[in-house]
């Protein structure tokens, strides 16, 4: 059976399985053909070149809140940066925290700076940022260019005292909402969508009384009814922390109680709160004492203060419209020991791989990976296909850049640098090598005349996701259209190209299916996913084009 890079499946040769691939993708760019995929401003600052690879993430934001009386006696700075730490893997271009001692909202402790985050602080950096609560934020740029004024979190002042913004995400709207900000005769000092944010929420709404101080869910409310997504927001004002999510579940965020050092695995309810947590990921908070309670929904306000947290507002999409939380986060973006939607995202991409082994399978001696992006999904596919897992690849963890230009040949075999063959394992073997992604496809040719070059007998690739095609406009920096190579070449094509001797991605349906095997529940009504990096179709629909 073979398969086309549209995921469909033919009981004919690889010939038919083009044809299918041709009447599958003029069925595809016939529905797209009046759409306009506006180029994003912040591309003309990305890296580009042969060795720029694939995508890059978002963005990850961090809050803590200590229970009890003040001052606490944990150090709310350095759990933030441990934190932060976890969500390395989001954004690798600046960070930042930002405390509150809970007593003033005149000031706040900030520090921030560009590179990685155990460059930016160190102890003298965090012995500074004294406070009782804080948040702090890693970032990749998605809106804005990569430079110190863009770093995160935003701290304005208001009449009513300092706020403090972390946002993940990209608004689809922004030009309405940066026109309306604009015209209230509000200045803005950058193109970053969290500045944005900030300054609306800056203004109270004209129909929410302020008699007895600022009512920040109101304005956040009204805020979420004008950006209907992509975000995942931490905000601090004097004593309280808000975590927020947009009305679609674009953005990932959850919710952590700090609990004694002595708990154990005990059940969570039964421990004490020593305070709180809000993160994008889950992955880092058993490194700071803290267990996993849930996720932020879809639309929710919630408020964390000393005293606990409550949910103190639920913003809903239209009726008509399904929650669209990003697939690529279990595909790719996620760190592996995560958990959504009752989940661990492992699990997810052990069965991205089975599933995989279902649609595509394949006579071989040995399933292997790209470490350790396919990983997860190769177990999973030996273990459907009966077939042994092995390791093949070893990478070298020490490779930085470096300024030695090399010769065409070492260049040529750039990717040795990366990873090195397992010659015993491969040499004589028919190989299935599973990845998570292609995007540029200029790293799989590589690794396959590696393999090849070890004594590899046959390589097959087999991709845990279906063929990238469409930008993103919600917080993740996919390249451009051009730039992907499923817009050039599909599954057969793209063999020959990279020298595999054969190439199967998993259909849009099987990804959804394998992602929802596992699921602690599927109802419809709290499920949904964004594809539009797949399929072209925008839950918001196309974000606005920029005027300024």
């Amino acid at each position: 059976m073979a398969q086309s890079d549209c995921g469909k499946f033919c009981d004919a040769a690889a010939s038919d399985a083009e044809s299918c691939c041709q009447r599958e993708i003029a069925t595809v760019s016939k529905c797209n053909a009046s759409k306009v995929f506006p180029d994003k401003i912040y591309k003309s600052v990305q890296p580009k070149g042969e060795n720029v690879t694939g995508m890059t993430c978002e963005c990850g934001v961090f809050g803590a809140i200590a229970c009890g009386e003040y001052p606490t006696t944990h150090d709310i700075a350095q759990m933030i940066c441990l934190g932060l730490v976890a969500l390395q893997h989001r954004g690798q271009e600046s960070a930042g925290i930002c405390t509150s001692l809970g007593k003033s909202s005149k000031n706040f402790s900030v520090h921030k700076g560009m590179g990685m985050i155990n460059n930016i602080f160190n102890d003298e950096a965090i012995r500074k940022l004294k406070g009782n609560l804080g948040i702090g934020h890693t970032r990749y740029s998605t809106s804005a260019a990569s430079e110190a004024v863009n770093c995160q979190p935003f701290v304005v002042h208001t009449a009513h005292g300092a706020l403090a913004i972390a946002h993940n995400g990209e608004l689809v709207n922004c030009e309405s909402l940066r026109r309306e900000v604009l015209e209230r005769g509000v200045g803005l000092s950058t193109h970053s969508d969290s500045e944005l944010i900030a300054q609306s929420l800056c203004c109270a709404p004209e129909d929410v009384s302020e008699h007895d101080g600022p009512n920040w869910p109101a304005r956040i409310r009204h805020f979420m009814t004008l950006a209907p997504l992509s975000y995942s927001l931490v905000v601090m004002h004097k004593d309280k922390i808000y975590a927020v999510r947009d009305s679609y579940g674009n953005r990932p965020l959850c919710l952590g109680k700090i609990v004694p050092f002595d708990a154990g695995h005990a059940n969570i309810e039964d421990q004490i709160a020593e305070g709180w947590v809000v993160s994008s990921e889950s992955c880092g908070f058993l490194s700071i004492g803290a267990r996993y309670v849930r996720e932020v929904e879809p639309g929710e306000i919630i408020e964390l203060s000393r005293n606990g947290y409550r949910t103190v507002d639920i913003v809903e999409r239209p009726d008509y419209k399904r929650m669209a939380f990003c697939i690529f986060e279990y595909v790719y973006f996620a760190r592996s020991d995560s958990m959504f939607e009752g989940q661990m995202v492992y699990s997810a991409r052990l069965q991205c791989g089975r599933q995989l082994a279902r649609e595509s399978p394949l006579d071989a001696d040995l399933v292997s990976s790209v470490p350790e992006s396919g990983t997860a999904a190769a177990h999973g596919y030996a273990r459907e296909s009966g077939l042994p897992f092995g390791e093949v690849l070893c990478k070298n963890r020490y490779v930085g850049r470096t300024f030695i230009q090399p010769s065409t040949r070492l260049r040529q075999l750039g990717v040795a640098k990366k990873f090195g063959a397992l010659a015993q394992n491969v040499e004589g073997k028919r190989i299935v090598l599973i990845d998570d992604s292609i995007v540029r496809g200029n790293t799989i040719g590589p690794i396959i005349k590696l393999l090849r070059d070890a004594g590899a007998t046959e390589v097959h690739i087999r991709i845990a996701s279906p063929p990238l095609q469409y930008p993103c406009y919600m917080g993740i920096n996919i390249p451009t259209r051009e730039e992907l190579i499923a817009n050039k070449l599909n599954a057969t094509q793209l063999a020959n190209h990279v020298g595999a001797d054969s190439l199967a991605y998993l259909s849009v349906e099987g990804l959804v299916k394998a992602i929802q095997t596992n699921k602690s529940h599927v109802n419809p009504i709290k499920s949904g996913y964004c594809t539009a990096c797949l399929t072209g179709e925008y839950p918001g629909g196309l974000p606005e084009e920029l005027s300024w």
